[in-house]
């Protein structure tokens, strides 16, 4: 820190230097002009014709709303002066004479007697901006006379604009070249320097917000500084482009400079780990009526809005001076003392701004450089020590991560083993309950017509019968292959062989079978779905033949929604207690229906009573 601290006060120092004005040596000349008059006198109709009367004296730098107040047109200044000695034939001993103007409010041009030495590109609206530029000029020597010269200076402004003249200077052209050097490094160049860093720190903390998000302070830096570039922007402007008049080019400044304070306050509460609900709520609000003020109120209300947020921005800087001093935090330290420079430069500059023309007299001009490059370097410092921390946390992360990963490698062996052992049980479920749900479906269905024929049967049915029970056990068998089987078009053709074969076993048994079917598929089910809900139709109908005593049986099958299947079986035999057969655990046929159905997702459904059962199977196809 103590090292930081040395190399700011060194910069600050060799800035301050830069920025000040360059010591004028005294003339040495005999013929140095002499300022005999001063004067400002209102235009008449004519803005381009000089007035004769109504002439006033007065001191430059000039803003005339103290003269006049409300007065917004032209203004025409008359600068009377003369050499205080003859002409000499000789130029090396009368060196050329130069003018140096510090700016005009809002635009204007500039005579010799009467030769025209300089024009603004604009002088209706949108006028020209040169009241933050310098500018300077040779005068010819063509164009002087003997004895009394005179400087004429037609301002054209506006009254909410601060219109007046700055400050003059009247010499030797390489004198007047010295103070226009030095008003231009501090009205424009020092500005220019420090909107290209804030630009670029904007730029590059944008950046590192956008790839660390939890970083906020970064992020509202990031938004102060290109606010601030735009608000410097509108400011170092010399016409009003984009916009067609000075109001609206106006209403950007002003709402730049209000967003820079409001982001200028965000960012000092997160770097500072404040958390201030109720004020930020507070803040966001006045925000907000400043920036409609500031898109459609007059310039007085304007003025008025920039007042509250000068007064907010110097309140931020003061509150974190006792916010850091109470953490004692040695980054907070340093923003303070950042803060406290931008506190004493911000309260100048107002106070001059309040007493009239001194765009030559701020501080800011100086000091912004010097603060951006501070801010740069604590900024680059917070994101050093995050980056430091991040790397010892990833280290340790690898430490625990390869330890992690040791224990992770003996749970896996044993949970290995276990799985396999699982697995071994799961495939011998799986096999009963197919067996018991297919095979012995077809075995159930075969005893009973075996044992409700009269005659003995043929052999012709006896090899029917021994090949339904063949073709159950091979798709038994080819049960896990069954992924890969291809879906029906319709559901009537799914169920086709189910419906074949039951129909006809049912006919024989003197139960009448009816099947209710949708006619296309909305969403074609997979072939697991397919293969397991034929299980489950073949295992509900085969417990209605051993059970039920129904003299009716109803199945349907229909898809309520495109991704939902639903499958039903009714009889209207004599059901069952549902409640004792759940106390005393389901039997092997509807654990294996409610596992089936567990296994594809989907929900069972059982009803059962004296005039009746019903088993509802439903599926999500998604």
């Amino acid at each position: 820190m103590t090292r930081l601290l040395a190399f700011w006060l060194a910069l600050c120092g060799f800035c301050l230097t830069l920025g000040a004005t360059p010591a004028l040596a005294e003339s040495v000349q005999d013929c140095a002009p002499q300022v005999l008059s001063i004067e400002a006198a209102r235009a008449g109709t004519e803005d381009m014709q000089r007035p004769v009367d109504g002439w006033v004296p007065v001191t430059l730098p000039d803003i005339w709303l103290q003269r006049w107040p409300g007065y917004e047109g032209t203004v025409w200044y008359r600068i009377m002066w003369k050499r205080s000695c003859e002409l000499e034939t000789s130029t090396a001993e009368n060196p050329p004479l130069g003018l140096s103007l510090g700016g005009i409010s809002m635009a204007g041009e500039v005579y010799l007697n009467d030769d025209l030495l300089w024009r603004d590109a604009s002088l209706v609206e949108p006028l020209s901006q040169s009241w933050n530029m310098p500018r300077r000029w040779v005068l010819p020597e063509s164009a002087l006379r003997d004895g009394v010269n005179t400087i004429w200076v037609r301002v054209v402004g506006m009254a909410a604009y601060t219109p007046g003249l700055g400050p003059m200077y009247l010499g030797t052209a390489a004198e007047a070249e010295a103070v226009h050097t030095a008003n231009l490094w501090r009205q424009r160049n020092v500005h220019y320097i420090a909107l290209g860093l804030s630009a670029a720190m904007g730029c590059i903390y944008l950046v590192v917000w956008c790839l660390r998000r939890s970083e906020q302070a970064f992020g509202w830096y990031a938004l102060m500084s290109l606010c601030w570039v735009v608000y410097m922007a509108t400011i170092l402007a010399t016409d009003a482009w984009p916009f067609n008049s000075i109001q609206a080019h106006s209403r950007l400044n002003n709402i730049s400079f209000l967003l820079y304070v409001t982001a200028f306050c965000l960012f000092t509460w997160r770097f500072g780990a404040q958390h201030l609900p109720r004020t930020e709520k507070a803040l966001w609000v006045v925000t907000g009526l400043g920036l409609i003020v500031s898109l459609v109120a007059p310039r007085s209300a304007m003025e008025l809005v920039w007042a509250v947020f000068v007064l907010i921005f110097l309140a931020n800087c003061l509150q974190f001076q006792w916010h850091a001093w109470r953490t004692r935090d040695p980054q907070h330290l340093l923003l303070a003392l950042c803060w406290l420079i931008f506190l004493v430069v911000g309260t100048h500059d107002v106070v001059v701004l309040l007493n009239g023309w001194g765009s030559h007299e701020m501080w800011g001009a100086v000091s912004s450089p010097i603060t951006v490059l501070f801010m740069a370097l604590l900024l680059g410092g917070r994101l050093a020590s995050s980056m430091h921390r991040i790397e010892h946390f990833n280290q340790e992360l690898q430490e625990h991560a390869s330890q992690a990963r040791a224990e992770l490698a003996d749970v896996l062996a044993r949970e290995h083993d276990q799985a396999l052992f699982h697995a071994r049980l799961r495939e011998r479920m799986a096999i009963v309950h197919d067996l018991h749900d297919g095979l012995g479906g077809s075995l159930v269905r075969s005893m009973a017509l075996v044992e409700q024929t009269q005659q003995p049967l043929s052999n012709e049915r006896m090899l029917s019968l021994l090949k339904v029970l063949r073709d159950d056990l091979r798709q038994v068998i080819d049960y896990e292959s069954s992924a890969s089987t291809v879906v029906p078009d319709t559901p009537t053709q799914w169920i086709a062989p189910l419906r074949h074969r039951f129909t006809r076993l049912f006919d024989e048994l003197g139960i009448d079978i009816s099947w209710q079917v949708t006619g296309q598929w909305q969403a074609r089910p997979s072939a697991i779905h397919c293969l397991g809900l034929a299980r489950v139709i073949e295992e509900a109908l085969s417990n209605v033949i051993k059970h039920s005593r129904a003299r009716q049986v109803h199945v349907t099958c229909s898809q309520p929604t495109a991704d939902t299947l639903r499958i039903t079986v009714e009889d209207d035999g004599l059901g069952f207690d549902l409640e004792a057969v759940r106390e005393a655990g389901l039997g092997v046929g509807m654990r294996s229906i409610s596992a089936r159905v567990e296994r594809m997702g989907g929900n069972l459904d059982v009803s059962s009573g004296p005039n009746g059962t019903r088993v509802c199977v439903v599926i999500q196809l998604a």
